[in-house]
């Protein structure tokens, strides 16, 4: 699967990046802390500079599966406790040539499913009540393939690191901003006013860091879903399935009262965002009813995906977004269903429409 290189490019670059502006935001945060508020060694700014980010993201990766377990109340199942789901995941995994994740259902309404750990030895696949009881087969199925890849793309592991450095960035920025107001702390080498100013401009980097490492992260996670939808058109050979799987997905978490927020970036389908994308549809429901049915058709809903994914506003706000749209999920897996059909799509082209 050559494609696959352009995923580990992405990811490689999208982390050096990263890594090279958390350093010039640290070498900047240790030149105003030493020129304005106290003198600093060189062993000790290099501590900082080296130390602090690789144990914070250290310790986000070792405590990452407990956190997901508490707060998703997930229960672990037993072996014969649920056969379908045991043999599909199987059948899948050893096509996927990956180890069989432990598996785990979450007691929620919504359909939903994501998979985590720090190893694919390690990883645990929880799919909710809600997905196994408003999907058929063919379209857990498709859910199913779609998660193992994120397992093969070690996706999990990877963006669970590489989150932790904008939230490193966003707690300095109010750490600073909260020492500032309480009066530039220490003046031992310069006046406390001096002090004062630099925390500002500590906390303002900062915030700009947080923000433009943020928006490289949900690059990356937006990509990921990309060609783990791709994966999962390949190794069931049913695009069809995770096309309509994501529609009912999308439709399904659009009527939950309360979205989940702390995991959004994990799902299949991020919650809020299914709101946004349902509500901005059925505001336009006139324009897309071309026969004025009162009701959109497969051929209505694919003419306003297509227009939506065209639209400038709809582009800008999905920079801000962990998922891609729907619809742009949806007809990246028509096109690779239509090569399908012609008899010309091999396991060489897997991530081609990507």
């Amino acid at each position: 699967m050559p494609g696959l290189a352009g995923l580990k490019f992405a990811m490689g670059t999208g982390i050096l990046i990263t890594i090279v502006i958390f350093a010039a935001f640290l070498g900047l945060i240790l030149f105003l802390i030493d020129a304005f508020v106290v003198t600093l060694t060189l062993s000790v700014g290099l501590l900082i500079i080296v130390a602090l980010p690789l144990l914070f993201v250290l310790f986000q990766y070792a405590i990452g599966p407990s956190i997901v377990k508490l707060s998703t109340h997930l229960r672990y199942l037993k072996p014969g406790e649920n056969p379908w789901l045991e043999s599909t995941v199987k059948d899948l995994a050893d096509k996927s040539k990956i180890p069989m994740p432990r598996l785990a259902i979450v007691p929620n309404n919504t359909p939903n499913a994501f998979v985590f750990g720090r190893t694919a030895h390690s990883a645990t696949l929880a799919v909710h009540q809600g997905l196994l009881q408003n999907l058929n087969e063919d379209e857990v199925r498709g859910v199913i393939g779609h998660e193992l890849g994120h397992i093969r793309h070690r996706d999990y592991a990877i963006m669970t690191m590489l989150s932790a450095l904008p939230l490193l960035a966003y707690l300095v920025a109010r750490g600073t901003m909260t020492a500032a107001a309480l009066g530039g702390g220490s003046s031992s080498k310069k006046n406390q006013g001096g002090a004062a100013v630099a925390l500002i401009a500590i906390a303002v980097v900062s915030f700009v860091v947080y923000l433009v490492s943020q928006l490289s992260v949900m690059r990356l996670s937006r990509l990921r879903e990309h060609y783990s939808d791709a994966y999962s058109a390949y190794v069931t050979g049913s695009p069809r399935s995770l096309e309509s799987a994501l529609t009912k997905i999308t439709y399904g978490l659009s009527l939950s009262p309360k979205p989940a927020e702390g995991l959004r970036a994990f799902y299949i389908s991020d919650p809020a965002q299914a709101k946004q994308e349902v509500r901005q549809i059925l505001d336009k429901k006139n324009e897309y009813d071309l026969d004025h049915d009162g009701v959109l058709n497969e051929r209505e809903l694919e003419l306003a995906m297509e227009k939506e994914a065209k639209s400038m506003w709809r582009t800008v706000n999905n920079l801000f977004s962990t998922h891609p749209p729907t619809f742009k999920r949806i007809l990246l897996l028509r096109e690779i269903e239509q090569e399908m059909q012609t008899g010309k799509y091999t396991n060489q082209r897997v991530y081609a429409h990507v």
